[in-house]
């Protein structure tokens, strides 16, 4: 009993520490900023979240779905037409 006990603590601990590295809590004024920055350009933003330091935002504009990589200052360093 404790070695089924043992294990499935195991399995949740190492469930629990996966899902906390996938997911990065950005602040809401910055999200905020992003949005009002990417609406000024005509992109009506859908999502966004943190991808190797960089914040991604999904967007749509003209029909097109986009992602947009912006750094850290809010500036945009990529732009990707999302297939």
């Amino acid at each position: 009993m404790t070695r089924i006990i043992a294990l499935a603590l195991a399995i949740t601990a190492g469930t629990m520490a996966q899902a906390s590295d996938d997911y990065i809590r950005i602040d809401p004024a910055k999200t905020q900023q992003i949005e009002t920055l990417l609406t000024e350009q005509g992109y009506d933003v859908r999502k966004i979240e943190m991808d190797d330091g960089l914040y991604e935002a999904y967007a749509l504009k003209d029909g097109a779905r986009y992602e947009i990589y912006l750094d850290g200052n809010l500036s945009v360093v990529k732009t990707e037409i999302d297939d």
